[in-house]
This record gives C-alpha cells, structure tokens and sequence, in this order.
C-alpha cells in the first residue's frame, strides 16, 4: 500500500510551522520522527492533506535544564536518553532504564519523545512518565504560547489537548532530588510487540520512611495512568527491607502497593493474548517489582552519598 497524496511543506520557524497548521484548511500532521506517522500512512490509516515537516527548526532540537526542570525540545531523539548522564540525577536513571524498551535502535534514532505525546498511543513509556512526574507540555498556536499538564493533556487512545493549529514544541519535567530512587521495568509478549504493561516509579525515602511515591502505569488503560491509590497507600509507610529476588512478599508494602493499582488505578481490558484476570496480575507483580527497584535505586545513590559500599 502507498500513501494517498499529500501536500508537504518544511517550515523555518515555529511560528510558520503554526500558521502552515492553521491556513491548511485540511487535515495536517507534524513531521518530526515520523516513526508512526509514516507507517499509519502507508497502511492509509491516517490520510493527512498537509504533512508539515519541523525538522529544519533548530530551536526545538534542544534539551536543556533550568528552575530545577528539564526541557525537552520536539527534535530531541530517544536514543539521547540511552546515557543515564544525559539528564541529571535520577531522572537520567529513570529515563535510561525506560529508553530501551521502546522498539529498536534505527527507530530509536529518529523518533522523538515529544512525537510519543503528540501520538498519544497507550503503551507509550514516555507519556507515562509524564503523568507520573507532572510533566507539562508546550503548545504554540495562533494566540501564542501555553502549557498543559500531563494529567490534562491525555483525552483517550491518539487523543489529546492539543488542538488541530496548535505545535508541541517542547515537554517540561521537574528534576528528581537525590534522595528519589526510581525503577522502571515493562512486560510484553515478544520483543516485537507493544508493553502488556509497564510500570515507571520514583520513590523518596527519608530515615526509612516513604514521603513521597509516584507511579505511572503504561498500556493500562485507554490514556497514561498514574497510581493514586497506590500512592497513598505507600505514602508515610515504612520501606522496610528490600525483598530478596522477584518475589515480593504479600505483606509487603509493594505487594499491597501492586494489588491497589491493579484493582483501583488500572482499568485494563482483555486482549487476544492476555484475559483480564491475566492483565491484572500482571500489573500488580510488576508494580510490586518496579517499586522493588526504586527503592534499592534509592538505597544505592545515599550509600554513595555518604561515601559508603552501595
């Protein structure tokens, strides 16, 4: 199959990359990585009268921190995020461990992690990570600039806030402290397919103590979805001992962490190869895993603050 005929246009600025948005009078896409784009047209499942190409925009292929947040531009590939020490602390980690699950090095290369919120598709690592960490994300339209929350910004499967005139051009997160550790590991059924299910974590512990817990659920239901009431459930709990191996205790606070998320945050359906009582387990072993994770992480990084063996 081969793509129906477009209209293609390479814009220098962002605010021609907008007005080319806004005057097409038909539908447009973006053109960054285009590592689903591409293919959605080619199977002539997206049928777009304008394809508006930003990769000549130097200004959004620029990553940067500032106010204790970093920015990420829409140029900005995922294969950056392969080096723990691109990004300080532990969101470097945090976006490292979650970097290489997402397909294959060539595609790696050319896609980019603001394309994964612009597309919007529910196993998407990133937008996960977004919900979880309250990422913002930039838009640039007719009237100028905003911003919109991650929580906000997903409506449902390849649906968003961002309206048809309006360019993403960069996402914001807030940086980690060193006492945060995060973990983050994924489940699928072959190395080819989209996540059954992934969890993204970042745990700050002081004297023993959980403060703070944020979790981000991938492919669990039809938009990012970030833990709540597994949260709170951990919130203010002691962290305990790290449990030894795969296998968390049922009593332990990740155990009863990963059975609230499956029950109460998640809202998964069946699939061909995963039934609903399947998809849940799964999504409270991994949880209870990925907390396992972030915890150690965190022990890990205050050992080599005080000079000791980790």
């Amino acid at each position: 199959m081969k793509p129906a005929a477009f209209d293609y246009v390479v814009p220098r600025t962002v605010p021609e990359a907008v007005e080319a948005l806004g005057d097409s009078g038909r539908e447009a896409q973006v053109l960054a990585g285009g590592q689903s784009l591409i293919l959605e047209m080619h199977l002539e499942r997206v049928h777009p009268g304008l394809v508006v190409d930003i990769n000549r925009l130097p200004a959004l292929d620029e990553m940067r921190v500032y106010d204790h947040s970093l920015r990420v531009g829409a140029l900005v590939r995922h294969q950056v995020f392969e080096s723990p020490r691109a990004v300080p602390g532990p969101l470097g980690t945090l976006f490292s461990r979650a970097v290489v699950n997402i397909a294959h090095p060539p595609i790696r290369a050319r896609g980019t992690m603001v394309g994964s919120f612009a597309w919007a598709h529910p196993a998407s690592e990133w937008c996960a990570i977004g919900v979880a960490l309250d990422a913002d994300v930039e838009l640039h339209g007719p009237d100028g600039a905003r911003e919109v929350a991650a929580r906000d910004y997903f409506h449902g499967p390849y649906r968003t806030a961002r309206r048809p005139e309006e360019l993403i051009t960069s996402v914001r997160y807030p940086l980690l402290g060193d006492d945060t550790g995060v973990g983050f590991l994924e489940h699928r059924r072959t190395h080819f397919c989209f996540a059954q299910v992934a969890v993204a974590a970042a745990l700050t512990i002081g004297d023993g103590v959980i403060r703070e817990a944020r979790i981000g659920l991938v492919n669990c239901a039809d938009r990012p979805v970030r833990a709540r009431a597994a949260e709170q459930l951990l919130t203010g709990a002691e962290a305990g001992p790290l449990p030894v191996g795969h296998r968390i205790p049922e009593g332990h606070p990740f155990a009863r962490a990963g059975r609230t998320a499956a029950a109460e945050d998640a809202s998964p359906v069946a699939e061909p190869y995963a039934d609903l009582e399947y998809r849940r387990q799964a999504i409270a072993v991994l949880v209870a895993r990925t907390l396992s994770q972030a915890a150690a992480d965190q022990r890990s990084r205050a050992a080599a603050g005080k000079g000791d063996p980790p």
